[in-house]
């Protein structure tokens, strides 16, 4: 009996690492699980309000004429676009010349892909370093149309990566300086990281005169 014990043990464990390479390895990864999804919403409401407080006051801000600031439009928070995807990192540091709004370029480290399912969609986007903050830029079906048609932004720190896992949060996605003052130069998002569906999250874009 104790071998036999043994043997349904060891069996089970092997089922177990089956389950779990064939889920993580393949890029069907789901949703990471929110406790408490009024919790969330809550936090991000907060998040929302101090952006807007900071586009308000701070002289750092895109509005120069502050007075034409009254806030920002937003799709409402929904934990369905927080995914959990899997990194395949480069092995060798590569660069990639991104271009600018203004026809002038920068110069990137490709640090990683980030492979997730959205809306039941495989995804594969580029993960960008630059100094010593990782973004991804990216546009969707919505850009252009309810979003910036420049693509939009999502930033982490590389803190953030755990065991080539990231944690994306569209929710987060946020429009850059020059969708609002074209004054500023801001990264294009490089073709392959064009979503195929309708990202129904993050900052929408209504042009502030």
């Amino acid at each position: 009996m104790p071998r036999n014990r043994f043997l349904l043990v060891g069996l089970f464990l092997i089922v177990l690492a089956i389950i779990y390479y064939s889920f993580f390895d393949s890029g069907n990864t789901d949703t990471p699980m929110v406790t408490n999804p009024e919790t969330y919403r809550l936090e991000v409401a907060q998040k929302r309000k101090d952006k807007e407080n900071f586009f308000r006051t701070s002289s750092e801000s895109p509005f120069t004429d502050k007075s034409k600031f009254k806030s920002l439009s937003y799709f409402n928070p929904d934990p369905d676009y927080r995914v959990a995807a899997r990194l395949e990192p480069f092995a060798d540091k590569k660069k990639l010349v991104v271009h600018l709004t203004d026809g002038s370029e920068e110069v990137y480290e490709k640090y990683a892909h980030a492979v997730f399912t959205i809306k039941g969609e495989l995804c594969r986007l580029l993960v960008l370093k630059h100094e010593n903050t990782l973004s991804i830029l990216f546009k969707d079906k919505t850009s252009g149309k309810e979003t910036y048609g420049g693509g939009r932004y999502i930033d982490f720190s590389p803190d953030d990566v755990k065991e080539n896992r990231l944690i994306i949060d569209f929710n987060e996605a946020y429009n850059p300086y020059c969708a609002y003052n074209h004054e500023y130069a801001c990264p294009l998002p490089p073709p392959e990281n064009t979503i195929p569906v309708d990202v129904r999250a993050g900052e929408k874009y209504v042009e502030i005169n």
